[in-house]
């Protein structure tokens, strides 16, 4: 342990929080122990586990421990070297190199180590047990059994060409698109239900619902006062005009064709 250790640019996650209880006089008593994962995401990670009667208090007491065991391990650029599988109790985690762009392809307590590593893509999976305990630990097993091509190199006497790991990333970064440093992608704009967040398209008139105001129609805007406004009402309908008076004359009128003139006496 190396309590002097300079913990600046260190991460750390919580993978899961244990409650255990216990009964005694004056009632149950809980106390809490914290699973954490440190790690400076460049090759150095470590686990540490600790309780407390306090959550708070467990996560950063585990925190510490932790920070005291970081431990450095090999990488191959943004993955591993080469596969590796680890065991401890029932749970067993196998590792395997990816090309870039792959990504993490893991559970929640496997990519936690993964994370704080640095690891960036790989692919992972897990036998037996899913106790997040047993995850962790066989994952960090599984982390020791990693070689450098140097140690390979020294402890088999010969010279290694390269490796299919190497070839990978070479072939995944050679198919990654040109991107200048410090310029980022932009992400997909969503543009589902623009219409319709805009009125657009008129639309059919929303019914008499409920509420205040009931249903508008589609497309159709709306005053501060409820779709009410201030000036008069359009009557519903048009009165007829008044009927125009016939004309009066002093002349006598005309007697009709075929008729006698009434007898003077």
């Amino acid at each position: 342990m190396n309590d002097n250790f300079d913990d600046s640019g260190v991460d750390a996650t919580t993978v899961k929080v244990f409650r255990t209880s216990s009964t005694v006089a004056g009632g149950r008593r809980f106390s809490f122990g914290a699973l954490v994962v440190v790690g400076d995401r460049h090759g150095k990670v470590a686990v540490g586990y600790a309780k407390s009667n306090q959550v708070p208090t467990s996560v950063e007491k585990a925190t510490r421990e932790g920070k005291r065991k970081l431990r450095a391990y090999p990488l191959q650029g943004r993955t591993l070297p080469h596969s590796v599988e680890g065991r401890f109790g029932a749970s067993s985690v196998r590792l395997v190199p990816a090309s870039p762009g792959t990504g993490v392809i893991a559970g929640a307590s496997v990519r936690a180590v993964l994370d704080m590593l640095g690891v960036q893509d790989c692919l992972t999976k897990a036998y037996g047990s899913t106790n997040a305990k047993n995850l962790v630990k066989a994952t960090f097993a599984a982390l020791d059994l990693l070689k450098t091509r140097e140690r390979v190199e020294q402890l088999r006497g010969v010279s290694l060409g390269t490796t299919s790991v190497e070839d990978a990333i070479a072939r995944g970064m050679a198919a990654m698109p040109a991107q200048r440093s410090g310029e980022r992608a932009a992400a997909p704009v969503n543009t589902v239900g623009d219409e319709r967040r805009r009125g657009g398209g008129g639309g059919r008139s929303g019914g008499g619902g409920r509420g205040f105001g009931g249903g508008g129609g589609g497309g159709r805007p709306r005053s501060d006062d409820g779709g009410r406004s201030n000036a008069p009402a359009a009557p519903s309908h048009t009165p007829a005009p008044a009927p125009t008076p016939a004309p009066t004359t002093d002349a006598p009128a005309t007697p009709p064709e075929g008729s006698s003139p009434p007898a003077q006496s």
